[in-house]
């Protein structure tokens, strides 16, 4: 079980609100010795939580022991065969076995995806709603610490919100990139309405106005709206993901390793996005730096990721595990070393010793 504390216990979005961040940490061992790790965020809304996290673990453990390691695709379908759903435990052994398999064969793990054709890219960094002053200020502490690219968290009414954008472009000025995060929480034409007076205020994207079932009220925002729409929750699965591109609901899609089972299934989803001409990028990796690092080498793969990824979360939680990244001046560099890169950290080293 991995708990990390948020530095603003008060952080909340449209869907939620928590002091602290639950997950799972999974190791997963060959019998030379070679490790790989995953991580599993216990995310509600993604469909998860602590206990059922446990619980699809454990029913996993069987199915794993004792298999070949570089037989993802095979281990992945026992999966699949055993449970439906249960994207958020799937992703953290797919992750694990990657990074197994790229530590035994000594390389990053992005050379499991082609090979890398940047060494860096952008962070998006997340604003928690709070009043347009507090949000501005907030807004303002990222930009002094480098970050240039900023999503401001709304929740469907329109006046408040666009006081938020207003206080915030106000305060960090013209060249700072500022998106919006709805999740779900607008009808149609109150997105349309919200998002055409924001757009004065020089908005890039807005990720996910309407409720995720609503596919034509997604595609209605799309074309009456002259800022850049993107699926969030509307993009559960492939199957989804597909839909929303093969008839062009969305301007573009976020992609989450956590909500699509894995590594593979993300890369997956980023090729379907590249065939349709749909702009895609990493979304939010909300949870250890061990995630985010395995997020990066994805995106770091991927030529059509062409804007700031939300792979810097991790940067206001505490108590992390892994140690190995750090934002720096708003980018995330690909760690040095073989697998993600990242490594736990000597404390916590030394609680697994003491609880062994």
């Amino acid at each position: 079980p991995c708990t990390m504390r948020k530095e603003d216990p008060a952080w909340r979005f449209a869907l939620a609100a928590s002091p602290v961040t639950d997950g799972h940490v999974i190791r997963i061992a060959s019998e030379d010795g070679i490790e790989g790790f995953g991580y599993a965020s216990a995310t509600p809304h993604m469909g998860s939580i602590q206990d059922t996290l446990k619980a699809e673990l454990e029913l996993f453990r069987p199915l794993l022991i004792g298999r070949d390691a570089t037989g993802i695709e095979a281990i992945l379908a026992a999966l699949d065969r055993a449970i439906r759903g249960a994207p958020q435990s799937k992703a953290a052994v797919d992750c694990a076995l990657h990074d197994l398999n790229a530590r035994a064969l000594g390389v990053p793990l992005h050379v499991l995806f082609g090979g890398a054709v940047r060494d860096c890219i952008p962070i998006l960094r997340i604003l928690a709603i709070k009043t347009p002053s507090e949000m501005a200020v907030q807004a303002q502490k990222l930009v002094d610490r480098g970050y240039r690219y900023l999503k401001i968290k709304v929740h469907g009414h329109v006046e408040e919100d666009v006081a938020r954008v207003a206080a915030i472009r106000a305060q960090v000025g013209p060249d700072v990139h500022l998106t919006i995060d709805a999740n779900q929480s607008y009808a149609p034409k109150d997105a349309i309405r919200a998002l055409n007076r924001m757009a004065e205020h020089r908005i890039d994207l807005v990720e996910q106005p309407v409720s995720a079932d609503d596919f034509e009220g997604l595609a209605l925002v799309t074309r009456s709206v002259p800022v850049t729409v993107e699926a969030d929750e509307a993009a559960g699965s492939l199957r989804e993901i597909f839909e929303l591109v093969s008839k062009r609901a969305v301007d573009a899609v976020s992609l989450k390793i956590p909500k699509l089972g894995g590594l593979r299934n993300t890369l997956a989803a980023a090729r379907i996005c590249e065939a349709g001409q749909i702009k895609h990028r990493l979304g939010a990796a909300v949870g250890s730096r061990l995630l985010a690092a395995q997020a990066l080498h994805l995106a770091c793969a991927l030529p059509g990721v062409d804007y700031a990824c939300e792979l810097g979360e991790f940067d206001r939680l505490l108590d992390d595990p892994f140690t190995g990244l750090d934002v720096d001046e708003g980018m995330l560099r690909l760690p040095a070393g073989a697998g993600s890169g990242v490594h736990l950290s000597a404390a916590a080293k030394a609680r697994e010793a003491r609880t062994a």
